[in-house]
């Protein structure tokens, strides 16, 4: 498994543990995220402190992840991103769209607002 999930009371982070956020992954992380919402997690932090790389699969899943939260009524929040990927998200203008913070620690504390 390429992924972390760490349940807490109102909400669940999946740690993302791949170098590579592409197309190898990107249908398992839709996976793990439609699991989450049919049990009614609707609130995800994405961590992605070890990834140092995504492509346009890996950011169609994050945007998957991000309408179903809010969809159901929650939020979508990744975190821990490195400059390559925060890069290619704001050439995407994808930055205006998505909750993004700078740790897991504010990506809690986010969430708990």
């Amino acid at each position: 498994m390429h992924f972390e999930l760490i349940h807490h009371a109102h909400f669940v982070v999946i740690k993302c543990l791949a170098e590579k956020l592409d197309i190898n992954l990107a249908s398992e992380l839709k996976s793990e995220i439609i699991l989450l919402n049919k049990k009614g997690i609707n609130t995800i932090i994405f961590d992605l402190e070890k990834t140092k790389y995504c492509d346009s699969s890996g950011l169609s899943s994050i945007l998957m992840g991000n309408r179903l939260c809010k969809d159901s009524g929650g939020k979508f929040v990744l975190c821990s991103i490195n400059s390559v990927v925060k890069k290619l998200i704001e050439i995407s203008q994808l930055d205006k769209v998505l909750f993004i913070q700078d740790s897991l620690e504010s990506a809690i504390d986010f969430i708990q607002k």
